[in-house]
């Protein structure tokens, strides 16, 4: 166990919940990308698995909940989407 990658998973844990409270409270995609969350949840998966099978230690824990807060921001991102284009549709 790195006590540097503990504290730069629990920076990464601090900072996606203000990402998931403005994609929320916003309704809005401004800001963000599809493509960045997929590449972070792919990072994420790919720390998950380096723990089960090459280094494991109670650390899995900030990557397991690093990638849920991942997953929220990005079904935020898709019910934004939803809202948006549902707003689009309607006549002025």
């Amino acid at each position: 166990m790195s006590i540097f990658e503990a504290v730069m998973m629990l920076c990464f844990g601090c900072a996606w919940p203000f990402s998931i409270y403005k994609s929320y409270t916003s309704r809005s995609n401004k800001g963000k990308s599809l493509w960045f969350l997929i590449i972070v949840v792919i990072g994420y998966t790919c720390g998950i698995l380096h723990k089960i099978l090459f280094n494991f230690d109670f650390i899995i824990a900030f990557y397991i909940f690093n990638f849920i807060l991942v997953l929220a921001d990005t079904a935020l991102y898709f019910r934004n989407y939803l809202i948006i284009k549902k707003n689009s549709n309607r006549p002025a």
